[in-house]
């Protein structure tokens, strides 16, 4: 199976991209699109854990596994949390552990061009259909944050 990609180009600098994609407050606005209440519990810093959760405490455990602020973050994402309770070992979980999605920018000109890469490995079509219809929304609301 293919890798997911998506591309947007903001007119922002990188810097202004890059905090709007991870500071807080603007994160959990552009990932609203996914689920409401989404929130990353994580310092983005290479090697700290990650909880993407909703607003019911389930979501997915990960690790940072590449920070280069302002340039390339890679996550790793390593399981589930259902209920404040992680799942790293259950056969659901084993089936897509491992995957990452990276987010790569670039400098377009005295804008920001944001690439978004996901491995598919493992990854149910139900899943792959939703985020081919909901990552192009999501990257939408990311815009215009980081254009404000």
């Amino acid at each position: 199976m293919e890798n997911l990609n998506f591309k947007i180009t903001i007119n922002a600098t990188k810097e202004k991209v890059w905090d709007a994609l991870f500071s807080d407050a603007s994160y959990r606005e552009w990932t609203a699109a996914f689920a409401e209440g989404s929130r990353a519990e994580t310092d983005w810093k290479q090697g700290s854990k990650a909880y993407f959760t909703d607003g019911n405490n389930s979501g997915m455990v990960s690790e940072i596994e590449v920070s280069r602020p302002y340039e390339f973050l890679s996550i790793k994402h390593l399981g589930i949390l259902k209920d404040g309770v992680e799942d790293l070992t259950s056969e659901e979980t084993l089936q897509w552990a491992g995957a990452h999605e990276n987010y790569t920018l670039r400098d377009a000109g005295g804008k920001t061009e944001l690439l978004i890469d996901l491995e598919s490995k493992g990854m149910k079509q139900e899943f792959i259909d939703y985020f081919n219809g909901t990552w192009p929304v999501a990257l939408e609301k990311l815009k215009a944050i980081a254009e404000r």
